[in-house]
C-alpha cells in the first residue's frame, strides 16, 4: 500500500502542481543564446501568468543602424491581427449585432457579386464580381470566415490568373486563408452593420491601454519603429500599412501586445459564451501542415486527433491541457502566441528577424515547459530547429 501511495504522489507532483516557470535572468540568457544561434538581430518577448503580465522584455537591435529594440518599439504584428479581429468579431456577437452562423448574405443589401471594388482602395477587398457563377458563396457564414473554412484560396491575387474562387464547399475543410477574414471585414463594414473595424479594434486598444497600435499607419511610430531581416539577413524597412487589413496590417509593440493576450486568455471583455468560442474544437484540422494551403489530408492515422481550429486561433490539447496558439510571418518577421487555458498562461513572441523563427519552439518549451503546441504542423520542416 505504501507503495502505491508513493507512486501517487509521484504522479501528482509531475501533473498536478504546474509547471514551475523560470526567472526573468533565465529567460533572459535563453533568448541571448537563441539570437546567437539563430543570428537574429531583434526579438521581443512577454510571458502572462495567471491571465496576468509578468515578463516583458526586448532584445538587440530595431534597424541596420544600431538603435536598440525596446519593449515600447512599433513591430508589424502580422497575421496575429487575425486573432484581434476574432476577438472584436465575438464582441459584435455579444453585442447582437453579428450571428456566427447566419450566412453573410443576410446582412447584405445586395448579391455579393454586385458589389464593385472600394473607390478609394480598390485592392482592400477581394474581386467579388467573380463569384456570380458560383452560389456557394451564400453558404458562407462568419464562424467560417474565422475557421478559415471558407473554400477561398490565402488571397485571391495569389491565384494563378488573380481572380476569386471557391475551391471546396463552405465549412468542410481547413485551409488557411485570410481572403475569408477580409470578407468578413467587407460585410460588417459595407452590409447593414456598417461599422469601421479601424474604430471597433482602437476602442479595445484604448480600453486595454494598449498605446502604439493600431491596424492602420500612424505617423508618431516613426520615431520608434523596427526594420525587419530576411532569412538571408538582409533588413527590409518597415511597410507602413495605408487601409485597415484584418488579416494582417496590425503595427504593435511587445508592451501593448502582452496586454490583449492577457486580456484573451482570461476572457476579459467577452462574455463567458464567447470567449469559450474561441478556443472550441471547431473544425479538425487533417493536413499534415499548415502550408501550402489545399493540400490533401493526411492519412487518419497521421492525423492529429486534437487538432482543430478555433476562431482566429489553433487548438490543441498536450501534456498540460488545452492550449491554443497564433503565429504570424512574412519575409522579415516571425510573431508566435502560445496560451494554456488551465493555468492561464502565455508566451508572446514578436522578432523582426524572421531567423528566429526557427527556435520559437525552443523558447516557448523553456519558458512553458512541454505544452504540444503544433509547431511541426505549422512549421513543418522547420520545427524545432534552432
Amino acid at each position: 500500500m505504501r507503495r502505491f501511495v508513493t507512486l501517487g504522489m509521484l504522479f501528482c507532483a509531475f501533473t498536478c502542481t504546474a509547471f514551475a516557470l523560470p526567472s526573468g535572468p533565465a529567460i533572459d540568457g535563453e533568448v541571448q543564446s537563441v539570437m546567437a544561434s539563430t543570428h537574429a538581430k531583434g526579438l521581443a518577448l512577454a510571458v502572462i501568468d495567471g491571465g496576468k503580465v509578468s515578463y516583458v522584455q526586448s532584445f538587440g537591435v530595431r534597424n541596420a543602424k544600431g538603435d536598440p529594440l525596446t519593449p515600447d518599439t512599433v513591430m508589424y504584428g502580422a497575421s496575429l491581427t487575425k486573432t484581434v479581429f476574432a476577438y472584436t468579431v465575438l464582441q459584435l456577437v455579444d453585442q447582437g449585432k453579428l450571428k456566427l452562423d447566419t450566412p453573410l448574405k443576410d446582412d447584405l443589401d445586395k448579391a455579393l457579386p454586385l458589389y464593385g471594388p472600394d473607390p478609394v482602395f480598390p485592392n482592400k477587398y477581394g474581386p467579388y464580381k467573380d463569384l456570380a457563377g458560383d452560389p456557394r458563396w451564400e453558404k458562407i457564414t462568419p464562424r467560417m470566415c474565422l475557421t478559415h473554412s471558407t473554400g477561398f484560396g490565402n488571397f485571391w491575387f495569389l491565384e494563378p490568373d488573380e481572380k476569386l474562387r471557391i475551391h471546396f464547399e463552405p465549412g468542410t475543410r481547413f485551409s488557411y486563408s485570410g481572403e475569408g477574414l477580409i470578407l468578413l471585414q467587407f460585410v460588417i463594414e459595407h452590409g447593414r452593420a456598417g461599422l469601421d473595424l479601424g474604430d471597433l479594434t482602437k476602442a479595445n486598444f484604448d480600453r486595454l491601454g494598449m498605446t502604439r497600435t493600431s491596424l492602420k499607419w500612424r505617423s508618431d511610430f516613426a520615431g520608434n519603429l523596427a526594420d525587419g531581416w530576411n532569412d538571408k539577413g538582409e533588413v527590409q524597412a518597415h511597410d507602413e500599412r495605408s487601409k485597415v487589413r484584418v488579416a494582417g496590417s496590425m503595427d504593435t509593440t511587445i508592451s501593448d501586445l502582452s496586454k490583449f493576450v492577457a486580456a484573451l486568455v482570461k476572457g476579459d471583455g467577452l462574455s463567458p459564451a464567447s470567449r469559450a468560442e474561441v478556443t472550441k474544437p471547431q473544425l479538425h484540422i487533417t493536413t499534415a501542415h499548415q502550408f501550402p494551403i489545399l493540400a490533401p489530408d493526411s492519412p487518419l492515422a497521421a492525423q492529429r486527433k486534437d487538432l482543430y481550429a478555433g476562431l482566429g486561433v489553433v487548438v490543441f490539447d498536450g501534456p498540460q491541457g488545452h492550449g491554443f496558439f497564433k503565429g504570424g510571418h512574412d519575409g522579415q518577421t516571425a510573431n508566435t502566441m502560445v496560451c494554456l487555458e488551465k493555468t492561464q498562461r502565455c508566451v508572446l513572441i514578436l522578432s523582426n528577424d524572421v531567423r528566429a523563427e526557427t527556435a520559437f519552439s525552443r523558447l516557448v518549451r523553456f519558458i512553458l515547459g512541454e505544452t504540444g503546441v503544433p509547431y511541426d504542423w505549422e512549421y513543418g520542416d522547420y520545427a524545432g530547429k534552432s
